[in-house]
This record gives structure tokens, sequence and C-alpha cells, in this order.
């Protein structure tokens, strides 16, 4: 019992603390998890020998990793996505494993072995890649979806993959039977639960569901997850292959995002420790003897899947700018060669120095997969010249859309909202010019008439070529505050007088905003709520008029009367752990002794602590946005907004004076 406490926390607190390093400094928290499991492990410290436990709990990372994928898994997507997903994304797999396969035969290892690592080689990281896509708003430009696409088939080739390893460490005679059987009942166990499992599943969620209780809706995608991983162990396969089904059931149903949600902490948790786990495998004294073959075989890994990318991509129709893009995203290894380069390990196929110097070269590979990704269009443009001319060609569309228009408003994004306000500005007769990054909604409002063009509305020359000169208001419709603080930025050096009404999810951004120079910054959040309260009133016999100057007040004094909510357990999803910091609403009893009673909230001068009283309630009657001049009794109560931070102090400062 001592020995397995030992070893949780001994992950737990290397693991933190690293991965708090990583997130600060913006790098992928799968290094930090190898790096963890390099240094604890039997080849660096030996605080961590090799360990049982730790493998098996591991293992479980494997199998909700697959869970996952098995959700994204979705039949009308696939086939929308058919060309890319199983024309250029089955290229880029069998070329790059053949590839890699060649060239490690022509070097003495054994076709075995070889085949295993040009899986492992095949893989590139879905999770950092489609992070840095979203992070880039570049997920729906022409590169975004052929990389999305090839690596959807890389999830999807692991599969077979996970069956192909493992029997590839039999003999020669009984490789082939053993082969055949494993796929036979890979067949067999899928079929029959593909069958009765889509029968099933949606009716057995349903009855789940009926009875409201997060925890058994919790413990059935346990059960479900975890029953499907034995059943298919019991046929001989992996536990991975039952949890990627178990996610394909699901996937077709309408639980599939609420289970997405639920899973998450398990995932993330069990995976990080596989990745320990695998980093504990990395034996630095051997990577240091092996140095160039490393460096060697992450150059060569680099240069042969951009090729084979680039290359694929440029054979089915894209320009060489964007082809390039591709293979520039997808050179870098990927956490799915960990998982088979683990199943090369323990199947013995290839030698122990081999298996370091792939391990360390796809370490190295993930390190640099960001900055690869960032200056992508910098070595794109220096590599092809016809992307200047693209670039001109694109400037000089938005140019022509934007000549003889004068006091128009250009519309950053052409989503729901951006289309909603074109409507809008044409019933009143205002001319407008939208940038938009999706090439195909481009090309389908452009052809039903509207004034939209491909651009994006971050960059200096696009909105110089949008006539920001002669604009009358810049309108940014997506919810980015990163994009749009770059947007504001832009606008400020172009134009300083031009007003920037800026759209944002909810308050956590708005000061931050309007701070940068936004005009208006329009919450979703309270919008929804001033329009529910306003329905609400006018059916409950309110006036219209009182309604609509309530309204007028609210947002005359910019939303103050709305601002900050009071957090409750059901925050502490991932997203509001990390907004933990943001500003909400405390309330605060005044009992008869603290020191603020008989003085005035002016006195507490909250404003240098960016605290603000928005309420109290006295002999229970609430009072709202109380004046500077109110003197406090006691027994009344005080309602804070400001950081949780701040409101420490503030409260300290309400009950015991200053420091």
């Amino acid at each position: 019992m001592t020995s397995a406490l030992e070893l949780v926390l001994l992950l737990l607190a290397a693991a933190v603390m690293v991965v708090v390093l990583f997130r600060y400094l913006n790098w992928p928290p799968i290094l930090g998890y190898l790096l963890v499991g390099a240094a604890v492990g039997p080849h660096a410290f030996d605080l961590l020998p090799a360990h049982s436990d730790a493998n098996h709990i591991a293992e479980f990372g494997v199998v909700f990793l697959m869970f996952s994928i098995g959700l994204e898994f979705s039949l009308p997507k696939l086939y929308s996505m058919k060309r890319i997903v199983f024309g250029l994304g089955a290229a880029q797999v069998l070329l790059t494993a053949l590839f890699v396969t060649a060239g490690l035969i022509f070097f003495g290892l054994s076709w075995r072995g070889a085949v295993a690592i040009g899986a492992v080689m095949a893989m590139s990281s879905t999770a950092v890649v489609s992070k840095l896509l979203v992070e880039r708003m570049q997920l729906d430009s022409p590169h975004g979806r052929e990389v999305m696409g090839v690596l959807l088939f890389q999830d999807l080739a692991v599969v077979p993959s996970l069956i192909l390893i493992p029997a590839l460490g039999g003999s020669a005679e009984q490789m082939g039977s053993e082969l055949a059987i494993a796929l036979l009942k890979a067949i067999v166990v899928l079929a029959v639960i593909l069958f009765f499992g889509q029968r099933l599943m949606r009716g057995w969620f349903h009855v789940v569901a009926k009875r409201k209780s997060t925890e058994l809706f919790m413990l059935n995608i346990l059960l479900v997850t975890l029953g499907l991983a034995w059943i298919t162990e019991l046929a001989g396969l992996s536990l991975a292959l039952g949890a990627f089904v178990a996610g394909m059931l699901i996937s077709e149903t309408e639980y599939r995002y609420q289970v997405e949600e639920d899973i998450k902490p398990f995932r993330d948790v069990l995976m990080g420790l596989f990745f320990v786990t695998i980093g504990m495998l990395l034996n630095l004294d051997v990577v240091a003897q092996q140095a160039i073959w490393v460096v060697l075989t992450l150059v060569l890994l680099l240069l042969l899947k951009f090729a084979v990318a680039a290359g694929l991509s440029y054979r089915f129709g894209a320009s060489p700018g964007t082809a390039l893009r591709t293979g520039l995203w997808l050179c870098a290894g990927g956490e799915f060669g960990f998982v088979l380069l683990a199943l090369t390990g323990r199947a013995a196929l290839v030698p122990v120095a081999v298996l370091q110097v792939v391990l360390a070269a796809l370490v190295l590979s993930l390190v640099l997969a960001p900055l690869i990704s960032q200056y992508a269009d910098k070595i794109v443009l220096r590599l092809v010249p016809s992307e200047w001319l693209l670039r001109s060609m694109q400037l000089t569309r938005i140019a022509t859309q934007s000549m003889f228009i004068d006091r128009h408003a250009i519309i950053c994004g052409f989503g729901r909202n951006g289309q909603y306000l074109a409507r809008f500005l044409e019933q009143e007769e205002i001319t407008y010019i939208a940038l938009d990054l999706d090439p195909e909604r481009v090309k389908e409002a452009s052809a039903a008439g509207e004034t939209v063009v491909f651009g994006d509305a971050a960059r200096r020359e696009t909105l110089t070529a949008a006539g920001i000169s002669r604009a009358a208001v810049v309108v940014v419709t997506y919810a980015d505050t990163a994009s749009a603080l770059r947007v504001i930025d832009m606008v400020r050096g172009l134009r300083p007088d031009v007003p920037v009404v800026v759209r944002t999810t909810d308050e956590r951004d708005y000061d931050k905003l309007s701070k940068a120079g936004a005009a208006e910054v329009v919450p979703e959040s309270f919008e929804s709520s001033i329009m529910l309260a306003s329905h609400a009133l006018v059916l409950m016999g309110v006036p219209v008029g009182r309604v609509l100057s309530r309204i007028r007040e609210i947002r005359g004094k910019r939303y103050r009367l709305l601002r900050g909510i009071y957090r409750g357990a059901d925050h502490l999803s991932e997203e509001g752990i990390a907004n933990l910091h943001k500003a909400r609403l405390h309330s605060v009893t005044l009992p008869a002794g603290a020191w603020c009673v008989g003085r005035r909230i002016g006195d507490l001068q909250f404003e240098q602590i960016e605290v603000q009283v928005t309420a109290m309630r006295r002999r229970g009657i609430r009072a709202m946005d109380p004046d500077a001049d109110t003197v406090l009794k006691a027994e009344d109560v005080v309602v804070l907004l400001g950081e949780p931070e701040r409101l420490g102090t503030a409260e300290e400062r309400l009950l015991s004076g200053f420091p």
C-alpha cells in the first residue's frame, strides 16, 4: 500500500510542477509528461523504477484516448471529407510507412521492426496540431482542412496498427495465421457489437439519462467503455480497440457531447500517466551516445513527412502554397506514435538503441512542431514566389470590392452573427465589406451577391485593402479575444478615429477589450439576459416604455448592473478552473464590530484595489449600485465585484480597516 501511495504522490508532484512550467511556456503538456518520466525513471534519477502498477494504470490512458477518438468518428463527417480522409490521408500514411520501412530495411533492421517503426513515424499529433490551428484561426483555411482530414485518417489507422504490431512479435510460421485470426476476430466482434450496439446504446443511455443523476451517468460511461474494452480483450484483441468501438457507438447518440465532457478528466489524467511511463523508457545515456543518429533521424523524419504530405497535397489539386503548408503542419511526430512505439518495445521488434533513437526523435519533433507552424507562412512565402502574387491578387479582390464605397462597415467574420449584421445593414442601405477565412463560405456568399471576400482581418494589408481609411466602423463578429485584440491594435495604428465594436462571450474579457480601444464591447451573455428579462417583464404587465428605459440604462452604464456572477460548484469545470482568477460577486455581512460601520462607502477607497460595491441589502431591502456617500450600518450585506485576491483585501478592509 505504501509503495503504491508513494508512486502516486511522486508522479503527481513531478507532473504538476513540470506541466505548470510547460503551460507557462505555452509548450505541449505531453512533453512535460515525457520529461517527468525520463527524470524519475530507472535510466535517470531512478526515483521510480519500472513499475507494473504504473504501466497497468497508464494502459487505461490509451483506452480513454481511443474512446475519445471513437466519439469523433462520424460517418457523415467522413463522407463529407472522403476525398481528403481516404484519399490524401490514406496515401500519406501508407507512403510514409512504406518509405520508412524501406529505408530501415536498407540500414539492416529486420522487416518486422521496420514495418512497426514505419507505422510509428507515419503519425502526427492530433492534439498539438488541432490546438494550434484553432489558436491561429486556420482551421477552415485550405491547408487546415487538409491537415484535419489527414489527422482523422491517422487516428483511424491506429486501430489496425494495434492489431498488426503485436502480431509481428510472433514467430514467422505463426505470424500469418495469428494476424488472420486477429483480423477475423476483429471483424466478428465489431460486427456483433455494432449490429446489436447501435440498437441498444441509444435506448440504454436514454434510460440512464432519465434518472437525472450525474454520478449514475458517469458510472454508466465507465461501464460501457471498460466493458467493451474487456470484451475485445477476451477475444484476444486490445483494450483500446473495444474503447474505440464504445466511442463510435455513443457518437451516434444525442449524449455524445455530454459524454465527451464527463470523460475528459479521466482521459487527460490517465493519458498523462501513460506519457510518463513512455518517458521512463527514455535512456538519456543511450541517447547521448547516439546523439548523431537522433539528430539524423529527426531531420530525416521532418523532411520525409514534409515531402510526402506536401507532394501528395499538390497531386490532389492544392496550390503550391497550400501543399507546403500542409507538409509543414504534418511533418512532426504524434502522440499515437508513442502508443505504437510502446507496443513495438513490448513485442521486442527492434533493438533497444533503435527504440531510444526513435523515441528521442519523436520527442524533439513535438518540441519543434509549434515553431514550424509559427513560421510556416514565412517559409512558404520564401519558397513559393507565386504566393506573393496570390496574396496580391487576394488583396486586389478586396480592394476592388471596397474601391467605390465610402462610410462603410468592415465586418470581421461572416459566420452566423456576421451574416445577421449584414442583413440589418442592408435594410438600412448601409454598405459593408465582410472578411472571412472560410473559403467555402466566401464562395457561397459571394455567389449569392454578398460583399464578402477571403481575408484575415488581423492583417494590416487586409484592412487597408478593405478601405479602412474610408470606413465608418469595424465590427468583430467572432468571440475570439486574442484575434479581436490584434484587429483593434491594427485599426488603432491605421485609423485611430474609427470605432471598433467587438463581440465577446461574457464579461470576462470586457475590460481587456475596452482598454485595448474597443468603442463598444457586446457580451453575448448580457444581451441574451437582457432579452430574456425584457420579454418576461412585458408578459408580466410592465409597460414597454419602462422596459426600454431600463434596457437603455443598463447599456448606458456599460452593463455595470449585470457584471459579475456568484460562483458555485457548477463552475468547477475545466473552463471554470482556468478562469478562477476572473472577476466575480461576493457577499459580506457586516457584524456590529466591523471597522466600516458608520463610515461611507467612498471612505473605503475600493477603486484603488479595483473592487466595486454593486449592491447592498439592508433590513431585507436590496439597493443596486449604492452611492459613494452611503453610510454603512451593522447587519448590512455588501455585494462586492472583483478578482478573488482583491475581494479578500476588500473584505479585510470592511471588517478590520486598512492594513
